[in-house]
C-alpha cells in the first residue's frame, strides 16, 4: 500500500460504481415521477407480441429448449475458463520458476475438460439433445372388420362415370305480396349476454 496510485485506482472504479447507480435510480426515480398513470385493461394484460392473449399464462410446455440452452452455456463458460489457461499455460519464465507448472496444469485442465465431457455424454445418452420428432406410423384402430375387406376394397376397380351437372327446375314465379305498410327489418338482430359464448 505504499504506492498511492493504486489507491486512485480503486477510487475511479468506485467512482464509476456509484456513478452508474445514481445514473439507474435517477432515471428510474424520474420515470416514475414524470410517467403518465392511466391503467386499462389492455395496458394490464399480458403482452404476447401483439396477439390477444387467450387462457391462462400457466400452461404447460416442452422445456427441451431451456436444456440446450443450458448445455450451451456450460460449455460457453468452459471456453471463458480454457482461454486464459491457454494464454499463460506455456509461459517460459513459469516453467522456468518451477518444472512442475507445465504438467500441473495440464493436469489441472484435463481433469476440468474431462468433467464436462462426462457431463455431455450424460446428457447426450439420456436424450436431451434431440428435439422431439414425430414417429410416424400406420394407424391401428381395433374393428370387428377382417382385413381381407379392405384388402377387397381396395384392390376393385371402380368405374368413373362422367360428370353431368344437375340441372335445376326453374323457380315458379314468386307473387309479390300485399304491403299491409308495415316495414320489416333486413335483418334480425342476435342479442348476447356479455360474457357468453354462444
Amino acid at each position: 500500500m505504499d504506492d498511492p496510485a493504486q489507491l486512485t485506482e480503486f477510487g475511479k472504479i468506485l467512482l464509476i460504481g456509484v456513478s452508474g447507480v445514481l445514473l439507474v435510480s435517477l432515471t428510474l426515480l424520474l420515470g416514475k415521477l414524470i410517467s403518465p398513470k392511466k391503467p386499462t385493461r389492455e395496458k394490464l394484460s399480458t403482452y404476447e407480441c401483439g396477439e390477444e392473449p387467450m387462457g391462462s399464462s400457466w400452461v404447460s410446455f416442452n422445456p427441451r429448449f431451456y436444456v440446450i440452452a443450458l448445455v450451451f452455456l456450460l460449455f460457453d463458460v468452459e471456453l471463458i475458463f480454457i482461454f486464459p489457461w491457454a494464454t499463460v499455460f506455456g509461459q517460459s519464465e513459469l516453467i522456468a520458476a518451477d518444472a512442475r507448472w507445465g504438467w500441473f496444469t495440464l493436469i489441472e485442465m484435463a481433469v476440468f475438460a474431462g468433467i464436462l465431457i462426462v457431463g455431455l455424454i450424460y446428457v447426450w445418452k439420456k436424450g436431451d439433445l434431440e428435439w422431439v420428432k414425430p414417429q410416424t406410423g400406420l394407424p391401428r384402430v381395433s374393428v370387428n372388420i377382417p382385413a381381407s375387406a379392405y384388402d377387397r376394397l381396395n384392390k376393385a376397380r371402380y368405374p368413373v362415370r362422367p360428370f353431368e351437372p344437375v340441372r335445376e327446375p326453374k323457380a315458379a314465379a314468386v307473387k309479390p305480396q300485399a304491403d299491409d305498410g308495415t316495414k320489416k327489418p333486413a335483418f334480425k338482430p342476435l342479442f348476447r349476454k356479455p360474457g357468453a359464448t354462444t
